[in-house]
């Protein structure tokens, strides 16, 4: 008798997925590998080691909450090794599909044998609205897990390509892959995207997220803190990015504001915006990895679509 097993992208919709009585235990895949140095090899002792030290310095995150919520959900995949039936709960965005990349490479290391199914949720309907799993009715969810993907033993080989050349330290061989539609990952290509647009714009040192969140403290004058976190989360462009991510790169972008409380930018922050001079003298942190490379080592040339290499 075959046994199944589902991972989900998150504990919000692991709670909900529970509430459907469908057979199968669940695990919940803790991380945001879309943020700081990744390691080709998941769940290694050197891969925890790298990511405990990227969200212990840049989010606070203390050994016991990462041993507790990381490593012991991560512990108790590694001990479900008889199902032969495995069914990723994942999303469309770059936070979600960076994620389904690395689960998908341990898989193929580690559980071989197994049929490995995907529900993905993006574009549910005729519109251009783009759905979380989270947004989705009962009837919704049950739909898509009906008609869920099986990878094929290529999709499961492209995926771990993805995940190795996310990881290397040169992001222009991802931006040469052209070769999406092949396989089955509908929102694979347009996450790639997001990612190479996390590089520093050669126009003003500040890559597509931070121009955007420039953009909206001038468009929307916020009156506050809070309310212009829930601004930039509402015009996010496929990120899938929560509070703490944009707090962090408000912090980051600190001397381009003279306050936060009405949001109001610093004549450099305005100067930056009209690409009348550039970020780089505001750097104080040079060593920011997306995946295995340095942020700051790239430009992203948003004339020709093209990265460069400083």
């Amino acid at each position: 008798m075959s046994s199944l097993l589902h991972i989900t992208n998150g504990d919000s919709f692991t709670e909900k997925l529970k509430t459907l009585k469908l057979k199968g235990d669940i695990i919940t895949w803790r991380e945001m590998l879309c943020e700081g140095k990744t390691l080709t090899n998941v769940g290694s002792e050197n891969f925890w080691k790298t990511r405990f030290e990227f969200l212990n310095k840049n989010y606070k995150v203390s050994k016991s909450w990462f041993i507790e919520k990381t490593l012991k959900e991560y512990r108790s995949l590694c001990n479900h090794k008889q199902e032969d039936k495995i069914v990723l709960w994942f999303e469309y965005d770059l936070f979600c599909q960076i994620n389904m990349l690395a689960v998908i490479s341990w898989l193929k290391a580690h559980r071989k044998y197994a049929e490995i199914t995907l529900v993905c949720s993006g574009k549910e309907d005729q519109t251009d609205k783009m759905y979380a799993l989270c947004d989705l009715n009962d009837e919704q969810l049950l739909n898509l897990y009906e008609n869920r993907i099986t990878l094929t033993q290529d999709d499961i080989e492209y995926a771990d390509y993805v995940w190795q050349l996310y990881c290397s330290d040169n992001p222009i061989r991802l931006e040469n892959l052209s070769d999406f539609e092949n396989y089955q990952f509908s929102y694979l290509s347009e996450a790639v995207k997001n990612h190479l647009f996390r590089f520093p714009s050669i126009k003003n040192g500040l890559n597509k997220m931070e121009n955007n969140i420039l953009q909206l403290a001038l468009d929307k004058k916020p009156k506050s803190k809070s309310a212009f976190l829930q601004t930039v989360i509402q015009n996010q462009d496929g990120l899938g990015f929560g509070d703490s991510q944009y707090e962090r790169a408000f912090n980051r972008l600190k001397p381009l504001f003279s306050s936060f409380n009405p949001v109001k930018l610093t004549k450099k922050g305005k100067d930056i915006l009209d690409k009348q001079t550039s970020y780089y003298s505001c750097i104080q942190d040079n060593d920011v990895y997306l995946g295995g490379a340095l942020k700051y080592n790239f430009l992203y040339n948003t004339d020709s679509d093209k990265i460069l290499k400083l």
